[in-house]
């Protein structure tokens, strides 16, 4: 080998060190800059592994965000894997609809799909959706915008799988009245089971991974003191609300950072009351931080979900005055931000006859209509439909302001 080839063999070995040296000085002085940021009771392990930093995915689908914002279905894993699948395609190609959001962890815990079986998450998995690469397939050759739902801490499988990670009351996992139990959001190990299962979804070609669930049990704070559980990073501090709160905004946050080289959005599920209030003492959702640390968020603000509120006795009835007057009051709060996130609400496609006579309407095309007349008129042009059997009001005009 002659000199002239050693010296530049060396000279590329040495510029390989120095730019591994320069990567890493510029992820300690990022490192330094967001631990700065973080409050007294923020968790002090956010940092991710230098691998994953440079990581880079291409998941070899493409999917351009819609043009003229999402107006998305919910979809569970049944409907995904089955034939329901096909009338909400149709639905999609012959209607304004362009994204869907579909179920790949459940509200029970389970996964919808069969991974590889050696995933850690193989018994954990039901054979909802049969082939995954023929949704994601089938998604991009009809240019339906797809966003993973994944249920974070309401998880019964999890949680009587490895009870120490749930709210123990008594010895034995702790559930609420419909009989669900919850993991806890203090727990770093519960973050990273989460985002294992994001970061699959990631793979699998979605372009958005929703969190919904992102909280503590409704009515935590009245028994907080009575259940056993651990506080992981948690421990200091006197203000238990105030825990629950940074808990919660800590794991959206991680979350988006470990998603970054995936290059999916994060949106994040939440109760519509939160951006009425400063913040959800038992739950531990606040409003303006979770949106701080996501690109979506997405109030759940179903009108037969609201007590009197806005002045309006039995909200269920006045679907076009609820919309309208939250979202102003989300406005104002996203307003204040920085850098607020798109708004994108879940609005009602189901009639909620548990209310009783005289509480509720038959919600169709009128009602339908009506909330998202409200948000447009309001500057939100994005919405998503919650109807849980996946049963969608035809006919409707899901752009009523053209």
């Amino acid at each position: 080998m002659g000199k002239h080839l050693v010296f530049v063999l060396m000279l590329c070995i040495f510029g390989l060190v120095m730019g591994t040296f320069s990567v890493q000085a510029e992820q300690t002085e990022s490192s330094k800059a967001r631990d700065h940021q973080q409050k007294l009771l923020t968790k002090t392990n956010l940092g991710l592994p230098e691998e994953m930093v440079r990581f880079d995915y291409d998941s070899g689908y493409s999917f351009a965000y819609p043009k003229d914002g999402v107006r998305g279905i919910y979809v569970t894993g049944n409907s995904a894997g089955g034939q329901r699948f096909l009338s909400l395609l149709d639905l999609m190609n012959t209607t304004e609809l362009n994204s869907m959001v579909i179920d790949i962890k459940d509200d029970h815990g389970y996964l919808t799909y069969r991974p590889e079986e050696d995933s850690p998450f193989y018994n954990i998995s039901q054979n909802f959706i049969g082939d995954t690469d023929q949704l994601m397939e089938t998604l991009e050759e009809n240019e339906i915008y797809p966003i993973a739902r994944i249920v974070v801490f309401k998880d019964t499988v999890l949680a009587e799988k490895e009870p120490d990670l749930s709210f123990l009351e008594n010895g034995e996992v702790w559930k609420n009245g419909r009989g669900e139990a919850f993991v806890n959001p203090f727990l770093q190990e519960v973050w990273d089971y989460n985002i294992a299962i994001a970061e699959k979804a990631a793979k699998m070609g979605f372009k958005e991974i929703q969190f919904d669930y992102v909280r503590f049990p409704e009515g935590f704070e009245r028994r907080d003191e009575m259940l056993e559980y651990g506080l992981g990073e948690y421990e200091d501090g006197d203000d238990n609300v105030q825990k629950r709160v940074q808990a919660v905004t800590d794991f959206v946050a991680y979350a988006r950072e470990r998603l970054a080289p995936y290059h999916v959005d994060v949106s994040v599920d939440i109760f519509g009351y939160a951006a009425t209030i400063s913040e959800a003492p038992g739950i531990g959702q606040n409003f303006s931080k979770i949106s701080e640390n996501v690109d979506v968020i997405s109030s759940m603000i179903y009108p037969s979900h609201w007590t009197p509120y806005f002045g309006i006795d039995k909200p269920d009835l006045y679907p076009y005055e609820l919309t309208k007057e939250y979202a102003k009051v989300e406005n104002e709060v996203l307003d204040a931000l920085e850098d607020p996130p798109v708004s994108r609400p879940w609005i009602q496609d189901f009639t909620a006859s548990w209310l009783g006579a005289g509480n509720y309407k038959k919600y169709g095309k009128e009602e339908v209509e009506a909330q998202i007349r409200a948000l447009n008129e309001q500057g939100i042009n994005e919405f998503l439909l919650w109807n849980a059997a996946n049963r969608y009001t035809q006919g409707v005009n899901y752009k009523p302001l053209d």
